[in-house]
């Protein structure tokens, strides 16, 4: 059996050829495993469920994403969601129609026998202070009750000021300040006593080697899909030994297995 990983694909109105790409993986690359984890950032804003019910353009991605992730899910595959930066207010709505299961922040767990912990990555970047201090904000229960009282057209633009101050904000900071604080990467693995750590966010793909505990570790990073590569970490139980292994693919032409 094999477990499949992404994160990242960051779908939207404007992203036909990565929504194409993320279709085409579901149906030739996802089908028939025996899990698939979306590790955050799913799409690259979401601004409450009640989306659904308007003719906006992301909806008709969001309606088309529940449809075929629900089809893989009625075939046996099981589908889990962590929350990312950029779609945090994903509820239980959308989590229900796709007949998935909703992640908490970080998640232990054992894929085809390999002990791993999960989780998007942006609570790793803690040098970041603005950007630690607004997940604060944006995780807090009673924030979210309130934007989500806000009418939905507010909410759009809301959510594209907040990119908008996003991009400019990371323009002037210093690259090491976005990626993980390595200290942080080593006391969450500690926490969990686990040596293999998955998580996105970043957009750095790449397998990091490390040590905690003075046991040799490592961190996967799962890449970001743009409009003609998709990358995945697949885990299969049919190897002797089984372990991650980070994957680009062309999104025209995805893994079969």
């Amino acid at each position: 059996m094999r477990t499949l990983l992404v994160a990242d694909m960051h779908l939207s109105s404007d992203t036909p050829e990565i929504n194409q790409g993320f279709y085409r993986y579901l149906e030739h690359t996802a089908q028939g495993a025996n899990a698939l984890y979306i590790l955050g950032d799913l799409f690259d804003a979401w601004i409450g469920d009640d989306l659904l019910d308007t003719p906006h353009p992301l909806s008709a991605v969001a309606h088309e994403v529940i449809q075929r992730l629900r089809a893989l899910s009625d075939s046996g595959t099981a589908v889990y969601f962590c929350h990312g930066n950029r779609d945090f207010l994903l509820g239980e709505r959308f989590i229900t129609e796709c007949q998935a299961s909703l992640l908490p922040d970080v998640q232990e767990v054992e894929l085809e026998g390999v002990p791993v912990v999960l989780l998007h990555g942006d609570s790793l970047c803690t040098q970041d202070d603005a950007y630690m201090a607004f997940r604060q904000q944006s995780r807090d229960p009673e924030w979210q009750a309130q934007i989500l009282a806000l009418p939905l057209e507010q909410r759009m633009e809301l959510a594209k000021s907040l990119r908008m101050q996003s991009g400019d904000a990371n323009a002037g900071k210093a690259e090491a300040i976005m990626d993980v604080t390595h200290e942080e990467v080593v006391a969450v693995m500690e926490r969990f006593g686990i040596t293999t750590m998955i998580h996105g966010h970043t957009h750095r793909p790449q397998v990091h080697e490390l040590t905690v505990e003075d046991v040799p570790a490592k961190r996967f990073v799962l890449g970001d899909w743009d409009a003609q590569h998709g990358w995945d970490i697949v885990i299969d139980s049919s190897e002797h030994h089984p372990a991650p292994a980070l994957r680009q693919f062309p999104l025209n032409a995805p893994p079969a297995a």
